[in-house]
């Protein structure tokens, strides 16, 4: 759980300092910051894709994951959370960008090959190097996350705890079971995701319910044990 600390750390203290001297960066500045991470994401996402043994597995992922994400309203709960959130935490100039803050840095800092190797890594060993490199990472985008999308930003530790600090505690069975191809569907998967956040969030080109396809990378791998009983 080391790494999960420290990649909390990481984004609380540099969206307190985007908070801070957000108020003195130009907009323009800003949204160009922004525009970039949304082009970054969607290079990493691309390059996650073609980790891909077979483009289908990926498919099947996501149209399973998407039928349970809108089951579940996924996406949903999460909006709520940050409205609620909001209420208590936001002050009224913060209000149209607290939730969109809290779910794009949430699904960015929890998506990715980083995330789920890092924290399999942290909790089987202690080793918690690849997370201090995504901390890294993290602590730039939560600086330039805040600076424009305000105090939602730093509300996403919340879900770091929860999700990466639940992959830590389960990291010995789950690496018990999941094997190199299996974990390169999730990343293909998770690369899908990223674009559609950088589509959605970032960019602002078209809306996407992201977090509805989050069932998708526990689909991923499945599918892949599934097929191997098959073969």
């Amino acid at each position: 759980m080391t790494g999960t600390f420290l990649n909390i750390a990481t984004v609380l203290i540099g969206g307190a300092i985007g908070l801070f001297f957000g108020a003195r960066i130009p907009e323009r500045f800003k949204s160009t910051v922004i525009a970039g991470m949304g082009l970054f994401t969607a290079a990493m996402g691309l390059q996650m894709f073609l980790e891909t043994e077979n483009p289908l597995i990926v498919l099947g992922a996501l149209i399973v994951g998407i039928l349970l994400g809108e089951w579940m309203r996924i996406e949903d709960r999460l909006r709520a959370l940050g409205e609620n959130l909001e209420k208590r935490f936001a002050s009224s100039g913060d209000s149209n960008n607290f939730v969109r803050g809290f779910l794009t840095a949430s699904l960015l800092f929890c998506v990715g090959p980083m995330t789920i190797l890092g924290s399999i890594q942290d909790g089987l060993t202690g080793d918690y190097r690849l997370l201090a490199i995504k901390s890294t990472l993290d602590f730039f985008s939560a600086l330039a996350f805040s600076s424009t999308l305000g105090v939602g930003v730093l509300f996403s530790a919340l879900v770091i705890l929860v999700f990466q600090g639940g992959i830590s505690l389960l990291a010995g069975g789950l690496n018990a079971i999941i094997t190199t191809p299996m974990l390169n569907e999730l990343t293909a998967t998770g690369g899908v995701l990223l674009l559609g956040l950088a589509v959605s969030s970032l960019l602002e080109i078209k809306p996407i319910r992201v977090g509805n396809f989050l069932p998708a990378l526990a689909v991923a791998p499945l599918i892949v044990w599934v097929l191997g009983l098959l073969g």
